[in-house]
């Protein structure tokens, strides 16, 4: 019978950013024919390193007599610390014989060490071998369970699983609690307090009203003119968290028309970024009974983006006797007919296209 070399590998195990065990195995098949060679098994990764299981079937400088098997790192380690438990295995039985162990105390390995590699090596008399049962049908099954123990490395302490940001909860609860606020705004009767340095970092024009020349004249409660307490609220909310307030308790056309007060007050104050969000919201909500309303809006307060969707509207839809009757028209045709030069220019090119 020619002799051959079995590699049995069993990998199923688990990793852990600390640990990696897994449980190596080597079947040697043949056995009595592996004088003077020594035997490998296949190498596996267990941690990010290479091992493999090995014997020596001649014996080594403690005696002919022993027959030696080993677990061998083929990889350069830095400093590595390992645990494992090597033996000799009936795979009829399930009887098992340990050769070497090393289960309590971690061993450390490094690339100082002078021993080829060599992490475990255990010794059985072959006289003993021969009558343990261990080695059946010329067959013998060496096993290693093996842990690796990973030292964390940089990147692995610095990918933590982050808590999301709370600035914008945070934010939002010193608007509301108004705690260590320094300036009031009077809306239609309605006290809103805010503090002056968030409005002034949100806001160029807040910053002029509150820290410009102006200042000295500023008392601390400031009217408001020509804006609903829900808009300035819904402003201030923005400014505090970046981020639009809930409207779930309004209907459709309620949302659209505080987006289009939103926009307004963005536009008053500077508030850019709010300002592009409501158009983008309304660019999204176009109809024949508002588009009209929505051109003026934005020839206004200069949204080049409304105008552009209204006028895409009109011309893909062919509504513009639908537009002209909306209630709407009458104000866009007083408050801006250059919207409506524009607009029959663009529809009369597209005709000619």
């Amino acid at each position: 019978m020619a002799a051959s070399h079995t590699p049995v590998e069993r990998m199923a195990s688990r990793c852990t950013p600390t640990t990696a065990r897994a449980t190596l195995a080597f079947e040697i098949v043949g056995y009595s024919l592996h004088k003077g060679i020594e035997g490998k098994g296949k190498s596996v990764s267990v941690g990010g390193y290479r091992w493999c299981l090995g014997w020596y079937p001649d014996g080594t400088d403690e005696g002919k007599e022993y027959l030696p098997v080993f677990l061998l790192l083929l990889s350069k380690p830095a400093e590595l610390r390992v645990l494992y438990d090597l033996r000799l295995v009936n795979k009829a039985s399930g009887l098992s014989s340990a050769v070497d162990s090393c289960l309590k105390s971690p061993r450390v390995f490094s690339h100082l060490d002078e021993q080829d590699k060599l992490v475990a090596l255990g010794l059985m008399k072959k006289s003993e071998l021969d009558g343990s049962g261990l080695l059946q049908d010329d067959r013998l099954v060496i096993e290693c369970d093996l842990t690796v123990i990973k030292e964390p490395l940089i990147e692995e302490i610095a990918e933590v699983q982050m808590p999301p940001s709370n600035l914008s909860n945070d934010l939002a609860n010193l608007l509301t609690t108004g705690e260590e606020a320094d300036v009031t705004f009077q809306v239609e009767g309605e006290d809103f307090s805010a503090h002056k340095i968030v409005l002034a970092m949100r806001s160029p024009v807040f910053k002029a009203e509150l820290y410009g020349p102006m200042k000295g004249k500023t008392t601390r409660k400031i009217a408001v003119q020509d804006m609903q307490p829900a808009v300035f609220s819904a402003l201030l909310h923005f400014i505090y968290t970046d981020a639009l307030p809930s409207m779930e308790d309004l209907d459709d056309d309620e949302r659209k028309e505080m987006v289009k007060h939103l926009l307004v007050a963005a536009d008053r104050y500077a508030v850019e970024r709010l300002k592009m969000i409501c158009e983008g919201v309304l660019c999204k909500s176009l109809d024949v009974e508002s588009v009209a309303t929505m051109l003026a809006l934005a020839d206004q307060h200069q949204c080049s983006r409304l105008r552009d969707a209204c006028v895409l509207f009109l011309k893909s839809s062919d509504r513009m006797d639908d537009m002209v009757a909306s209630p709407g028209y009458v104000h866009l045709k007083e408050s801006s007919p250059a919207v409506l030069v524009d607009i029959l220019e663009r529809l009369a090119l597209s005709l000619r296209i």
